[in-house]
């Protein structure tokens, strides 16, 4: 199943490559305030989806721009292009996120940086990897030493001033905060130890699927701001070494709505 989730991946990040060469060219709408898709973003999930299901008819598939399709207890999670306002800005920040969901656990995870061509993957169970290398978190154990990375709640701007609450306490605790914009590839810095830790509320499943597993895998901590597993529901992440993520979730836990 890994296999085919990175032959999609690449797949996709090929289409998003060959557009980024023509950024001005491309048609953008706006499905809401700061939410952008183009022709990339659904080119890129048709390739996926295409992909996936010659692989695996009988799955189910839950993706950013078409939405659920199938019932089974598989359950493809698709972000053909996290990152997306970065992507049409020429902001090399972006990636394609693939996750599979097995009876409501994650067990497959592919994130996929095609502008640096690097490649997340993990397997429950097997460990996580970039580019083939075994990923472990940052050996960082104290908050004041760490980076820590985040994302604004910019859809609706709800909850605003909670959150300035909070990154103003993280920015007095740590090594420094970085807002890059795509949730998917943040998690992943958080599994290969290039972020100490991260948190950010409003996303959905797609934005978390696979960087969860991926920390996970790579001998990190993740939960909700209540310290629970839900955060694939609720939309609200902290994640971190084993030892930052306690006192960063207890700072959030503090300031924003569970």
């Amino acid at each position: 199943m890994l296999n085919i989730a990175v032959k999609a991946a690449r797949r996709a990040g090929a289409i998003i490559n060959r557009a980024a060469q023509d950024i001005d060219a491309l048609t953008v709408s706006t499905k809401r305030h700061n939410d952008f898709v183009t022709e990339v973003d659904q080119a890129a999930e048709q390739a996926v989806i295409r992909i996936l299901m010659n692989a695996f008819p009988d799955h189910a598939i839950l993706a950013e721009e078409s939405g659920a399709h199938g019932k089974s207890d598989y359950v493809w999670i698709i972000d053909p292009l996290d990152g997306t306002t970065n992507f049409i800005h020429g902001f090399p920040q972006y990636c394609v996120s693939i996750g599979l969901r097995h009876k409501g656990t994650v067990t497959q995870a592919v994130i996929y940086d095609p502008g640096r061509n690097e490649l997340y993957t993990a397997t429950r169970g097997h460990g996580a990897y970039l580019n083939d290398r075994r990923m472990r978190v940052s050996k960082r154990t104290r908050l004041d030493d760490s980076l820590i990375g985040t994302g604004f709640p910019f859809r609706s701007g709800q909850h605003m001033d909670e959150y300035a609450a909070v990154l103003r306490k993280v920015m007095e605790q740590t090594a420094g905060v970085r807002r890059a914009g795509a949730a998917a590839l943040d998690l992943a810095y958080v599994a290969a130890g290039r972020l100490d830790g991260f948190w950010e509320m409003g996303l959905s499943p797609w934005d978390m699927a696979a960087g969860s597993l991926l920390i996970q895998e790579a001998g990190g901590l993740v939960s909700d701001f209540e310290g629970d597993g839900n955060y694939l529901q609720c939309g609200n992440i902290v994640s971190g070494t084993p030892k930052v993520f306690a006192p960063l979730l207890q700072i959030v836990a503090a300031h924003l709505p569970k």
